[in-house]
């Protein structure tokens, strides 16, 4: 619906300069939710201790994906597990071209197995996300009008 997207607000993306990079999301996911969420607290922190600004912390909506499975004799399928995907995004902005390599590397030479970590820059398509469709509460409001 092209109207509700209207209503969103949206929100000052930090261009990139010479020396320094604009907003950037540190993505954080896996099948985990501990693991992705000590980790993305780690990725906070570090940033914190390193006086790398951070501008928000937030989760992203869990994904679920249903793995089905067919039996050797027959056609029929049927669901053998259900994956749950977590994710958390630590956003940093004015993160200086100098130090970016070495906060990568300690990043990754601390990522623990089976979380995936995604640096990439901040779009309004990535904000746009992070609000979830609500049709009962639009079908209420527009009874209302």
């Amino acid at each position: 619906d092209p109207k509700k997207k209207d209503n969103l607000p949206s929100k000052q993306i930090r261009p990139s300069t010479d020396n320094e990079y604009g907003s950037l999301n540190l993505q954080v996911s896996g099948y985990d939710m501990v693991l992705v969420e000590h980790y993305s607290q780690y990725v906070h922190n570090l940033c914190n201790r390193l006086s790398v600004k951070v501008q928000e912390s937030y989760a992203k909506p869990t994904k679920t994906k249903e793995v089905m499975l067919m039996q050797e004799q027959g056609t029929k399928m049927f669901v053998d597990s259900v994956l749950m995907t977590h994710e958390r995004v630590v956003q940093v902005t004015g993160l200086s071209a100098t130090l970016a390599p070495m906060v990568l590397e300690i990043l990754m030479m601390n990522q623990p197995e089976g979380v995936q970590l995604l640096v990439k820059e901040h779009t309004e398509a990535d904000y746009q996300i992070r609000f979830k469709a609500r049709p009962d509460l639009e079908n209420l409001m527009a009874s209302m009008n």
